[in-house]
């Protein structure tokens, strides 16, 4: 999966077509599909490029993601990480040279549940989906351990992330779902 994220991006940059492995024919990749069924099966999933430096730090690059999905997972991923690196607004499309020096991590998503009650939000493993009237907005699991939050701050967070006052969760219609994902990297 790593790899057909990669090559979605590297095809796009150097203005080729897609080569992407069979692993139903390739026994040199290391996978079977037919033992990960899962990857055939729609499944939701995001991409987030981080750009590293020197030193080993790392900033976002681009984040893109798909809670439902009406494609293969294995599709769902190449064409998310195609979004993360061109398409997210937060950033401009990413630059050949830039390329070399980003980590590729995919999170593939559960199905989402109600979440009745906030406090029972589990932080590192429950990620947040947020909808008040018109506005929404989706945190992964792994964003409050990387920026060290409080349950608090992430039940606050979320709120502000769909563009409503933090605290927003108990308001009147808002809905509150979790998720949990399998998330991998290049590290």
């Amino acid at each position: 999966m790593l790899a057909g994220a990669r090559e979605s991006i590297a095809s796009r940059l150097e203005n080729r077509e897609a080569n992407y492995r069979d692993v139903d024919r390739d026994a040199d990749c290391g996978a079977d599909l037919g033992r990960y069924p899962t990857l055939k099966k729609p499944c939701g999933a995001f991409v987030t490029l981080h750009k590293v430096d020197a030193s080993g730090k790392r900033a976002l690059r681009g984040c893109i993601g798909r809670l439902t999905a009406n494609m293969p997972l294995e599709e769902t991923i190449r064409l998310m990480a195609r979004e993360a690196a061109f398409g997210d607004p937060r950033f401009p499309p990413l630059k050949r040279e830039e390329f070399a020096s980003c980590h590729i991590e995919i999170s593939a998503l559960s199905p989402m549940s109600p979440c009745q009650d906030p406090r029972q939000v589990k932080l590192g493993v429950h990620g947040l989906y947020f909808v008040l009237g018109a506005r929404s907005g989706v945190l992964l699991p792994q964003v409050p351990v990387e920026q060290g939050w409080s349950l608090d701050e992430y039940l606050d967070y979320i709120c502000v992330k769909a563009g409503a006052p933090a605290g927003s969760i108990a308001s009147p219609g808002a809905e509150l779902y979790t998720f949990t994902a399998v998330v991998f990297g290049e590290e």
